[in-house]
């Protein structure tokens, strides 16, 4: 790469962007990922992205960060804190497993049934679609014991099991728990428009069958702001301090958002299918980005480029930044921040 684009000059308060000006259209959005193969860009992924300052306004941004979008799994906070607002009692690990994308690690899958056993609920009533772990070497493991796709092993199955739970505490319908009317959707409703201060514009269905409602970038990075700078005891923090203290409850022993967790203490960080990205730093900075390709294999390369344009500087970043490409088992190329 040529040497770094400097940081644009702030616009404080506006969601323009400072690089290209107003708005563009969705077909218009900057490259923020270039693909490299033998030192030929062969490829090009486009996306937005905001960034926060400390005080919450906008501080620099790519693209359209006003629009929505679906955040897909970077609202498992928001719901997480719905289940402790229904009166579900619930910290440590079992928390932060609530605002989970797991890897179907088998400390996952252990404790995705104990909660089940705790509150007298069984892996039959969740609605995860059957699945395999996310994470790909678990998912050839599972595969080799012998075992085929199941709800538990879906990556939300922890998200799940504390929505029944919280469900069951209530007296509230079990088998219609995911229902956009159900008491607890309407928590989780409820949390999302306070955390992110606007407006749900588009309510869809995740992947896993969850209610799903849209945000702007601009307001998914303040949702996360929200939750590291909440009041100690209320349930956006508990939420956030749970995640920062089991990461790997989060996510998993070999993924991103675990590895910035554990390097970078008092950081709140989700990824979301569709290569959605949230993050929050312990001061109130915060960022937000989509690719518009839904290419996860972008995730680092952007969020590590992201961090380093708002000043962070951590060995770890050098780690989210490696995304290789291979031709006949050798690196060739790498996926790396257009930006």
């Amino acid at each position: 790469m040529t040497s770094p684009t400097p940081i644009p000059e702030p616009n404080p308060g506006s969601a323009a962007s400072p690089v290209s000006g107003a708005a563009a259209p969705r077909t218009a959005h900057p490259v923020l990922a270039e693909v490299v193969r033998s030192g030929f860009v062969e490829g090009l992924h486009r996306g937005s992205l905001v960034v926060l300052a400390a005080d919450g306004s906008v501080d620099w941004s790519l693209g359209e960060v006003t629009e929505p979008v679906f955040p897909r799994s970077t609202n498992k906070p928001m719901q997480a804190a719905a289940v402790l607002r229904a009166g579900l009692d619930l910290s440590g690990e079992r928390l932060a497993l609530a605002a989970a994308s797991h890897s179907g690690e088998p400390f996952h899958l252990a404790l995705v049934r104990t909660v089940l056993a705790e509150h007298g609920l069984t892996a039959d009533q969740l609605q995860t679609p059957p699945d395999l772990p996310l994470d790909p070497e678990e998912a050839e493991a599972y595969l080799a014991a012998g075992h085929t796709r199941d709800r538990l092993t879906m990556n939300c199955s922890g998200k799940h099991a504390a929505m029944l739970a919280a469900s069951a505490l209530n007296g509230w319908p079990l088998d219609s728990y995911l229902d956009q009317d159900h008491p607890l959707q309407q928590l989780v409703a409820d949390g999302v428009r306070t955390a992110a201060g606007e407006d749900v514009a588009h309510i869809g269905t995740d992947g896993c069958g969850a209610p799903l409602l849209s945000l702007s970038l601009t307001g998914l990075a303040r949702a996360f702001r929200h939750f590291v700078l909440a009041g100690p005891g209320t349930a956006e923090r508990r939420v956030a301090d749970a995640m920062r203290a089991h990461p790997e409850y989060v996510a998993g022993t070999r993924r991103p958002d675990t590895w910035l967790m554990q390097a970078l203490p008092g950081t709140l960080a989700k990824m979301g299918a569709e290569a959605v990205q949230a993050l929050a730093l312990p001061d109130g900075r915060a960022l937000a980005f989509k690719i518009d390709d839904g290419a996860t294999r972008t995730l680092g390369p952007v969020l590590a480029r992201t961090l380093r344009l708002m000043g962070v500087d951590a060995p770890v970043l050098s780690r989210l930044a490696d995304a290789p490409l291979f031709g006949g088992g050798a690196r060739v190329g790498e996926i790396r921040a257009g930006f």
